[in-house]
């Protein structure tokens, strides 16, 4: 929803005044000050204060009306709207027909990567009529000239509406915008051919599994990344791009880059990249104490390699469907451990995390078993010093299962497993407290909270 920023007679001393100042309104909000306002629009507050002859700066009230002086392009009522995904700087400026210059003086922008998803932009609201707009991308070696024509348009038209110097000012993958009334809206950065941009859940969040979608109206080559993580895109059903990848659980809160680039069916290339939050998880801290030799980096550090390496390689097919399945009996103790919790082994600092969702042994059974959650290949089986015996499942797309600690493996490297199939037995090998198993669930090369898949199906 759009916040509206709209002379109302304000409290203290004011002057009458013969000519009203020209500027675009902003419409003060409940719990605005003067000085607030001005270092929103980048002012004096003196000036403000002078301009809308303002006695008492203390006696600001919410629906009061003030002129932004030094603004003197640019007119009415300004509203504060929040940046849509797959949107940037020029495509903001060429969709409200407004001058790349007036954006960032409106809102006191040092930099167009502050044009975050969800960043509250000032526009005036006149500009913000919605219409419907052709996305066209010019393709290598394709003059501005030839593009127009195969669209029956002036050349001129795209100069006019796109801000450019002239009919040289547009480079290959640039995005030009046309009003078409047979046309729908979707993310301004992106070519007409991607209809829609998703990313879930926002913002994102330390440990979860994020779902990037793309609507397509034709075959293309997407690409990308995610907070420096490549982008495995596939396609899922008709139109459809997705891909899948894990927020590390220790990345640090704030913004990161998500980047979408590729190639369509003519070879016109596209990209953008928009920065987007990461907020922090919900998690407690835990004091360990556990044998040294489990926390040697010696011994560690090559088991983590061999360990991560295995969940590296993207297989192009999906193996699994639905909702991953319990990997044991349900038990009336449930978990002992939950992922993404911060550890501290042996007095170490809490630069630790617990990797997976811990499942109880229960002693009400003869024999624990460990079943498949979901169908897959096996591509590790067998003993480490830290996890102990372990099993890692690959489930493609990038998508990998693990399963530590156990009393015996009951599958081998290169099995193919079904939802359902017994793979082992839980146990008390490796690092442990006592009998449990450690389920692992990994994204995009990264570990991710396994209930998220024990609840929901992905994509």
């Amino acid at each position: 929803m759009a916040l509206i920023f709209s002379l109302l007679p304000l409290g203290g001393t004011t002057f009458a005044q013969e000519e009203q100042p020209s500027g675009p309104v902003y419409i003060v909000q409940e719990g605005d000050t003067l000085w607030d306002i001005a270092q929103r629009f980048g002012v004096p507050w003196e000036d403000l204060a002078r301009v809308n002859e303002i006695g008492d700066p203390g006696q600001l009230s919410a629906g009061d009306e003030l002129v932004i002086p030094g603004i003197d392009d640019t007119g009415g009522v300004l509203i504060t709207t929040q940046v849509p995904l797959g949107e940037s700087l020029r495509s903001l400026s060429r969709r409200y027909h407004l001058q790349q210059e007036t954006i960032i003086l409106l809102n006191h922008l040092t930099s167009p990567a502050e044009l975050y998803r969800g960043y509250d932009l000032v526009m005036p609201e006149k500009n913000q009529e919605e219409m419907l707009l052709d996305r066209l991308a010019l393709a290598n070696g394709q003059s501005l000239f030839e593009l127009a024509i195969g669209k029956g348009v002036s050349p001129w038209a795209f100069v006019a509406s796109n801000g450019l110097e002239g009919t040289w000012g547009a480079v290959p993958g640039d995005v030009l915008l046309l009003p078409d009334q047979n046309s729908v809206n979707g993310p301004g950065s992106l070519p007409g051919e991607i209809s829609a941009l998703e990313v879930t859940p926002e913002p994102l969040i330390q440990g979860k599994t994020i779902v990037i979608r793309l609507n397509t109206i034709e075959e293309m080559v997407v690409d990308g990344s995610l907070i420096g993580n490549q982008l495995n895109f596939f396609q899922y059903g008709e139109g459809e791009f997705v891909a899948l990848q894990g927020v590390h659980a220790l990345t640090w809160s704030g913004f990161y880059p998500l980047i979408v680039e590729g190639e369509l069916a003519n070879g016109v290339p596209f990209g953008f990249s928009q920065k987007i939050y990461v907020e922090p998880g919900e998690f407690i801290y835990s004091s360990l104490q556990v044998p040294e030799e489990t926390i040697d980096p010696e011994v560690t550090e090559p088991e983590d390699e061999i360990w991560y390496t295995l969940a590296e390689p993207v297989t192009p097919n999906r193996l699994w469907k639905g909702v991953f399945q319990s990997p044991v009996a349900p038990s009336p103790c449930g978990y002992t451990d939950t992922f993404g919790n911060r550890r501290s082994y042996n007095g170490s600092p809490y630069n630790f995390f617990h990797t997976g969702l811990d499942f109880c042994y229960n002693y009400n059974n003869e024999v624990n078993e460990i079943y498949a959650p979901a169908d897959g290949v096996v591509v590790f089986a067998g003993p480490l010093i830290v996890r102990g015996n372990a099993v890692m499942i690959d489930h493609g797309l990038g998508v990998y299962s693990g399963y530590m600690h156990q009393a015996e493996v009951l599958v081998e490297v290169g099995d193919q497993v079904e939802t359902g199939q017994v793979i082992g037995v839980v146990g008390e090998t490796g690092r442990v407290n006592g009998p449990h198993l450690h389920l692992e669930i990994w994204a995009g090369g990264v570990q991710v909270d396994p209930m998220d898949w024990l609840e929901r199906s992905f994509p």
